[in-house]
């Protein structure tokens, strides 16, 4: 990508929703703009690829509510683009195909401005595959259409030639057409195209709250009306639509359709957040805990300076062991410190951490809790031996005071902390007004208090009113109960792929 011409445009296309489906190409452009100039189909999310000090303007168009005009938005990019080294407009789709994007290319040519378009994967092809529709197959058609559905059913002639598309297309596809759909129908039908002819209405395609219906051009009207379908939405023509019950693979995902609210630290949420929406489940990030490191790092220096002191060192968690090891670094030290030192960890995600920085864990407890470590240590000889504990400035107490009766002498050191997160507590709150979050999960004793925190006295009860509540172990689920949660799913295996599978299980039992 060139930086160095001052005033370079790049035209983006973001793809149809699935922020997975931007391309390497479009997220490099997000990653070095200088202003990111997006609109309401292109995904959100894909914004956390920006820099921090990137300047975003949203220029969105929903339901001929405009923020801005087109000639306004032309006339944005040519002002920022002679201000900055790179712009990006990102675009929902792609910016060639009903994108407007080529409106916009010709305003940069006009006034002497570089730029450069980026391809994305259109709606136009990417909402059927998501509902099953395959655009082309030979036993049905090797001909596909993208028309234009926002045209004005109120003009005397069409700039469409119905005829060709009723009579000499195998497949058609219809953007921004819901609103036009009778005449869409009434046109196709006139022109010679058969009433059983399969139609099928894919809304929001690619992404959790995608939805579609599918019928024929004789009923499609009634059931889009009955369904209360709405735009955004593509509109599918032709008899490859007879295959969609068959591939229909998206919608029928075993959580597709259930929102699941996510307290976990967004730093650490990723995992979570991916494992439950290739499942199929909309997922809504509210953090309600942050990780800090601790407000003075002295103790831990100079345990860290004293390290050949200790015989075991003992991480009870993934933070535990990132913080130790950054200030270990910082301090000149590396893994040579380590030589007569055994480790032992809580869990195969705390275990995994230590080993991406070349220690493979002496003690690997079958259950992860503090308790199991306590009981690994029954068959090892700790009178005497000296033990360093890196953990949280909250945590629970027995398993320093369990390997004391054992003998060893313990010190614990803080090694970060977590805080209570509450800028998006109204968002929360709204969404548990309005009966939209189906289940919430809970990773940590922390994530439980922190969460009943900010909900409203006295309202908890009727907020939780049929909120399933799924915790990472026993000890988050006791923490639920006793806060005054009804606990419904229960991990059995103390790990993230655990919580999935026992949310998984939960719903296919159901």
């Amino acid at each position: 990508m060139e930086t160095k011409n001052k005033g370079k445009v790049y035209l983006v296309g973001a793809g149809p929703g699935d922020p997975g489906l931007i391309t390497l190409k479009g997220r490099e452009c997000i990653e070095q703009a200088d202003v990111i100039v997006y609109d309401y189909l292109a995904s959100p999310s894909l914004l956390k690829y920006a820099k921090k000090e990137s300047e975003i303007i949203y220029v969105g168009k929903q339901g001929g509510d405009h923020t801005l005009s087109q000639e306004g938005i032309n006339a944005l990019i040519v002002e920022k683009a002679k201000r900055v080294s790179i712009v990006t407009r990102l675009k929902g789709g792609d910016p060639f195909i009903f994108g407007r994007g080529a409106e916009e290319a010709e305003a940069l040519i006009e006034n002497g401005i570089p730029f450069e378009v980026v391809p994305g994967v259109t709606s136009a092809i990417a909402a059927p595959a998501y509902a099953g529709i395959p655009l082309t197959h030979r036993s049905f058609t090797s001909t596909v259409a993208f028309v234009t559905g926002h045209e004005d059913p109120g003009k005397e002639e069409s700039g469409i030639n119905w005829e060709a598309l009723a009579k000499g297309i195998g497949t058609i596809v219809f953007l921004m057409g819901v609103k036009n759909l009778p005449n869409i129908v009434t046109r196709l039908m006139n022109n010679g195209m058969s009433s059983d002819t399969p139609v099928a209405l894919v809304r929001w395609g690619t992404t959790p709250k995608q939805r579609s219906v599918s019928g024929t051009l004789e009923n499609i009207v009634e059931l889009v009306k009955a369904a209360g379908l709405k735009s955004p939405a593509i509109i599918v023509v032709g008899n490859v639509v007879k295959l969609k019950e068959k591939m229909d693979w998206f919608e029928k995902r075993p959580l597709f359709g259930k929102r699941i609210a996510v307290t976990r630290a967004r730093e650490q949420a990723s995992d979570l957040v991916g494992m439950l929406s290739d499942l199929g489940a909309e997922c809504l990030e509210f953090p309600t805990i942050k990780v800090e490191p601790p407000d003075d790092f002295s103790p831990l220096d100079k345990a860290i300076e004293n390290l050949s002191v200790y015989d075991w060192l003992i991480f009870t968690s993934v933070n535990g062991v990132s913080y130790f090891f950054e200030r270990l670094f910082a301090n000149g030290r590396d893994m040579r410190s380590f030589h007569k030192i055994k480790t032992a960890v809580i869990g195969p995600a705390t275990s995994d951490r230590l080993l991406s920085y070349g220690l493979k864990s002496d003690i690997i407890p079958e259950n992860y809790m503090a308790e199991s470590v306590v009981d690994a240590f029954r068959n090892e000889n700790l009178k005497g031996k000296r033990v360093l504990i890196p953990r949280a400035e909250e945590a629970r107490a027995v398993l320093p005071e369990e390997l004391v009766k054992m003998g060893a002498s313990v010190d614990e050191i803080t090694a970060y902390r977590t805080r209570a997160v509450t800028g998006e507590a109204a968002d929360l709150i709204k969404e548990l007004k309005n009966k939209t979050i189906d289940l919430i999960t809970f990773t940590s004793s922390s994530t439980v208090k922190n969460f009943a925190a900010l909900l409203p006295v006295g309202m908890v009860e009727e907020l939780m009113k049929d909120v399933t509540v799924a915790a990472i172990g026993p000890i988050t689920a006791d923490t639920a109960k006793e806060t005054g949660f009804k606990v419904n799913i229960i991990a059995e295996s103390f790990t993230i792929p655990g919580l999935c599978d026992a949310i998984l299980q939960h719903y296919l039992k159901r």
